[in-house]
């Protein structure tokens, strides 16, 4: 019997494996049906990450593995899908590059911060709406609604720049001797 206190990881595990079966729905061809169905399991997939995190926090079950796990499935979900965006011509490499960027600097500072004994930096509200807007944006370019895709697209972009800039200044001591 599952659980209670396994469900939220079970949740992100589902949400890690769900990753190739977008990978395929997005590359199977450049039909407007086949990227609805991978917009449906990108869509299921973001909803695992609030209900995991919900789920965890209500429960009061934050794990080891949970802490390593949630944020690198949400990483991998929208890198994937912005790289596959790219690739089905809906989204420019240059904002793709530039979101993956932040998520992998910002992953490498959170590291840097725990390694340091510093505070990891809590999710601040730029940042939810980067994620937020990102996920919607993915939806509707997968749905081929690309207009309001696209303003949510660069509203996303904006809020991923603003908040790894919050990330990077509240961790600003951290490089204090870099320059000298």
């Amino acid at each position: 019997m599952l659980k209670k206190e396994n469900i939220p990881n079970l949740l992100t595990v589902i949400r890690i494996l769900m990753i190739p079966l977008f990978l395929l729905l997005t590359s199977l061809t450049n039909s407007i049906s086949w990227h609805i169905a991978a917009a449906v399991i990108f869509a299921v997939a973001s909803f695992t990450d609030y209900l995991d995190g919900y789920l965890a926090r209500k429960w009061k079950v934050v794990t080891n593995f949970g802490k390593f796990a949630d944020p690198l499935a949400d990483k991998m979900l929208v890198m994937s899908a912005f790289i596959m965006l790219v690739g089905i011509n809906l989204v420019p490499a240059w904002v793709s590059a530039i979101i993956i960027c932040r998520e992998l600097a910002v992953t490498g500072l959170r590291l840097l911060l725990v390694e340091t004994g510093g505070e990891v930096l809590a999710a601040a509200m730029p940042g939810k709406i980067k994620t937020v807007t990102q996920m919607f944006s993915i939806i509707l370019l997968l749905c081929h609604f690309e207009l309001i895709g696209t303003i949510l697209l660069y509203i996303a972009l904006f809020f991923t720049i603003y908040s790894g800039y919050i990330y990077f200044k509240g961790a600003s001591f951290l490089f204090k001797d870099t320059f000298k």
